[in-house]
């Protein structure tokens, strides 16, 4: 016996042994407290024996009943994190304070939660910043998510006063130059890259402690929370959470998979 005939047969013996007729005959009353088992200890061990047997002899149904469950956990899983998405959509993609690149008018958009001081995001910028130049139909917004301490907070002030004050075009070079610095940063590293962005330091520092930024990472973080995100890169792609670095060919077929879910 293999497969489900081996369950069906195994699953016949069961009921036989528990005296089961066919449907014709009348079941037996349901046990009642202080009545006698209607199985016997021998008829209860042979059935064990023989399912024992069989599980044995066709090891492999384990791993197709634990393949089923883990596929039914997974399908139950991107349930509810499509339906987290639908709820936050809003403020996911129309917050109307986060950097808007690549092409806003893409038919496809990608957020990004990042850190200035994680490597996986570090890691992942030259691979986002490819994708949306080949592809040329993205929208990417970009989420400041410090997570990472002190200067994580600081660096993302630092980029989201350039957004406020000085606008898109010198957030995203000084976005990449924190970005692709390969050392630990601090303030007078953010400072120099500033500098070096063609920001005006002295007005980023002006504008670094003000409230609008303070409630805007306050929100992002209530987001991430709602979404169940705790670690940096993570991206929102369509009704799909990409949790971690991911290089840019796989991005590329997740936005394929997009555009197709999309028609």
């Amino acid at each position: 016996m293999t497969g489900a005939i081996g369950v069906v047969a195994i699953a016949a013996l069961g009921l036989g042994l528990y005296g089961l007729r066919d449907t014709d005959t009348p079941a037996p009353a349901a046990p009642v407290e202080g009545a006698s088992d209607p199985v016997s200890d021998l008829d209860r061990e042979i059935l064990q024996a023989e399912m024992r047997r069989y599980l044995l002899e066709n090891p492999e149904i384990i791993m197709e009943l634990v393949s089923v469950l883990e596929s039914r956990q997974t399908a139950d899983a991107q349930a509810v994190e499509q339906q987290m998405l639908r709820e936050n959509a809003d403020q996911l993609l129309d917050d109307g304070y986060s950097f808007v690149g690549g092409n806003p008018e893409g038919d496809v958009t990608l957020v990004e939660f990042l850190d200035y001081q994680c490597s996986f995001c570090k890691r992942a910028h030259p691979e986002v910043a490819s994708l949306l130049a080949q592809d040329g139909n993205i929208r990417l917004i970009v989420k400041e998510f410090p997570i990472l301490g002190p200067v994580s907070e600081t660096a993302s002030r630092a980029a989201m006063a350039v957004l406020l004050e000085q606008g898109p075009d010198l957030y995203e070079t000084f976005n990449d130059a924190m970005m692709m610095f390969p050392g630990r940063l601090d303030d007078a590293m953010i400072d120099r890259l500033a500098e070096r962005s063609g920001v005006d330091v002295a007005a980023m520092r002006a504008r670094m402690d003000d409230s609008d930024i303070t409630r805007q990472i306050a929100q992002n973080k209530q987001l991430a929370e709602q979404l169940q995100i705790t670690g940096t890169p993570t991206f929102v792609l369509g009704d799909t959470m990409i949790r971690g670095y991911l290089p840019a060919e796989q991005m590329a077929d997740a936005v394929r998979l997009t555009r197709s879910a999309m028609r």
